[in-house]
């Protein structure tokens, strides 16, 4: 007796339960690979920009006058977004020549913070996703395999005679859904541990730009008010 054990035939054939498995990790693999092809676009994009800002920035370029360019983008992001935040409150509180020159490091400072943390969230997002499907798939279509093997063992017990060729299409249709199961695993850790990564290089970056420009925002707004000290002292 001929048994069809093509894949297509094993999948139609295989138990409804052991289906919705596949059907689940189908759309698990299928979202995993769009979110890690747009995962890539988006750390490569932010990878990009860092550098520019950062050539740009310590090329010694005026504060003022780099801070209307960069704010005159329609979409900004990264240390791009960073600095803008903070060299907006650094410009807001200047004018207010009551305001010391650590309050005003310290309130640009929060607001770097504040941007930096928008920045993370928008680095790791995806990766939580990629990181439960690469932990929970292999076990999700394990689950689909000891059920379909489950099946085909109760159905040797209707069987005069247990052959080879009347347990097979069973144990191999309840086997797709694990290798569907290592399918979309795979990627979803490969890509998770290699943006995470990636991320977190961004993120340092991110971070040490904060304090450098923390620090010269501070060391401006002092020699400012010393040089306001002094103007006043010469007008008394």
């Amino acid at each position: 007796m001929h048994v069809d054990m093509s894949i297509y035939r094993l999948i139609a054939d295989a138990s409804l339960l052991v289906q919705i498995v596949m059907i689940i990790l189908v759309f698990a693999s299928v979202i995993s690979w769009t979110m890690i092809f747009s995962k890539a676009r988006v750390l490569k994009m932010a990878t990009k920009d860092a550098n520019a800002f950062e050539d740009r920035f310590w090329s010694g370029a005026d504060l003022p006058s780099l801070y209307e360019k960069v704010g005159a983008k329609r979409n900004i992001s990264g240390m791009e977004r960073i600095f803008v935040s903070g060299f907006k409150e650094y410009i807001r509180l200047h004018k207010t020549r009551r305001v010391s020159a650590l309050s005003i490091s310290d309130t640009s400072l929060r607001s770097m913070k504040v941007a930096l943390s928008r920045e993370i969230d928008f680095l790791e997002n995806y990766l939580s996703f990629l990181a439960t499907v690469g932990s929970t798939s292999p076990y999700i279509g394990l689950f689909g395999t000891v059920w379909g093997i489950m099946n085909s063992f109760r159905a040797l017990a209707d069987v005069q005679q247990a052959t080879l060729s009347a347990v097979a299409p069973g144990i191999a249709e309840a086997l797709i859904a694990t290798a569907m199961g290592l399918f979309a695993a795979i990627p979803a850790v490969i890509a998770y541990n290699r943006y995470s990564s990636q991320a977190d290089r961004l993120i340092t970056r991110y971070d040490n730009f904060v304090e450098e420009f923390t620090g010269l925002l501070q060391r401006q707004a002092i020699t400012r008010e010393s040089e306001a000290a002094q103007a006043r002292s010469v007008d008394s």
